[in-house]
């Protein structure tokens, strides 16, 4: 018999408040040096769309925190899976910037957003042990490989791991990149299963580039000089996070891949972190050619669309609604193997090759 980890349950949490791309049509978007854009805002819209495929995006509204949106996610993949929540050996919840209160200028991580959810479930166990991650948008796929170790090396059975974040609480509006931040939750039980073959997370692999990449992605001030110098949001280089995940994703998927042993035409889905759609159908392309194989239609699922860039709920999400229907000519069949791939803040990649 083989000990496998395997996913026996899933949720997500959609947030209600949708934003439209022309609810930006009245924004002042700024260049760095603060000045104004030289064209319109439908101009910048119409660009913006094409390029990352996003037509609305979720909010949050002002009462829900992260931790709650988590919590929301944590309870459907429990139900979902059929366990008692008090089994629960680890609770691992991956985010970037705790639970930013609407208006608030402050990060809240104390106690972590982990044993908030813990709370919220009403867990009395002690030996639940309730922990955060931060590894950008690859957080969650990261959590479901940490709960894969715990389960091979014999000290845990039943892991949640959490993905939750609220984008909208730190973004700039002078920015254009603010209209590709949205929030959302996701969420999975992984389980230690026996069988006679490998199931559930076959490989994985994963890295951290810090030399030159380390701040792609940082902390910065509002590109309005007449904000707070002290108030600080999100903020990219886009240009060179594309290049970056176009050239080392990839070879990332590809060694998951060689690790599991599998060929690439037992590949029938990946999910990818929404993040871009032009970037993450040139990525996907990209781990095709690499195998010296064609992209097969409808191997990529997208939620961008309406969901947008929820950052580490997209993956948990992504597999939530298509695991429950809810992605138009989309599905994951049993022994299905599809590969689960991320790439962000940090900059950290990894990928999760998956049998379902």
């Amino acid at each position: 018999m083989v000990l496998n980890a395997v996913i026996t349950g899933t949720g997500s949490y959609i947030p209600t408040l949708v934003k439209k791309n022309s609810d930006f049509l009245n924004h002042e978007f700024l260049n760095e040096d603060g000045t104004p854009f030289g064209y319109e805002n439908e101009v910048v819209i119409e660009k913006f769309k094409a390029i990352t495929g996003i037509e609305e995006r979720r909010y949050a509204t002002n009462d829900l925190n992260s931790s709650d949106l988590g919590f929301f996610a944590a309870q459907k993949a429990i139900e979902d899976a059929g366990i008692n929540k008090e089994e629960l050996d680890y609770i691992i919840l991956a985010h970037n910037f705790g639970d930013v209160k609407n208006a608030a200028i402050q990060s809240d991580i104390l106690p972590s957003l982990a044993s908030r959810v813990k709370h919220k479930l009403g867990i009395k166990n002690p030996s639940c042990v309730a922990y955060d991650i931060l590894f950008g948008c690859p957080g969650w796929i990261q959590g479901v490989i940490q709960a894969e170790s715990f389960i091979k090396s014999g000290i845990a059975k039943k892991c949640l791991v959490i993905g939750t974040e609220t984008l909208s609480r730190v973004l700039d509006a002078h920015d254009r990149d603010s209209m590709i931040y949205s929030d959302g939750a996701g969420a999975c039980v992984v389980e230690a299963v026996e069988d006679v073959k490998p199931n559930g997370i076959l490989s994985h692999a994963a890295q951290t580039d810090t030399v030159d990449e380390c701040f792609y992605l940082f902390f910065g001030n509002s590109f309005d000089k007449t904000e707070d110098p002290n108030v600080r949001y999100i903020k990219m280089y886009g240009r060179k996070i594309y290049e970056y995940a176009l050239n080392n994703v990839p070879q990332a998927m590809k060694k998951a891949l060689e690790k599991s042993g599998l060929n690439i035409s037992d590949v029938k889905k990946v999910l990818i972190h929404q993040a871009n759609e032009k970037m993450d159908e040139a990525i996907i392309k990209r781990f095709y050619r690499l195998n010296k194989t064609p992209m097969p239609e409808g191997v990529m699922p997208m939620s961008i669309h309406k969901l947008g860039n929820s950052s580490v709920a997209t993956v948990p999400t992504l597999f939530d609604l298509i695991k429950k229907g809810e992605i138009e000519n989309q599905e994951i069949n049993k022994g299905d193997v599809i590969i689960l791939a991320s790439v962000g803040a940090g900059m950290n990649i990894n990928a999760i090759v998956y049998r379902y």
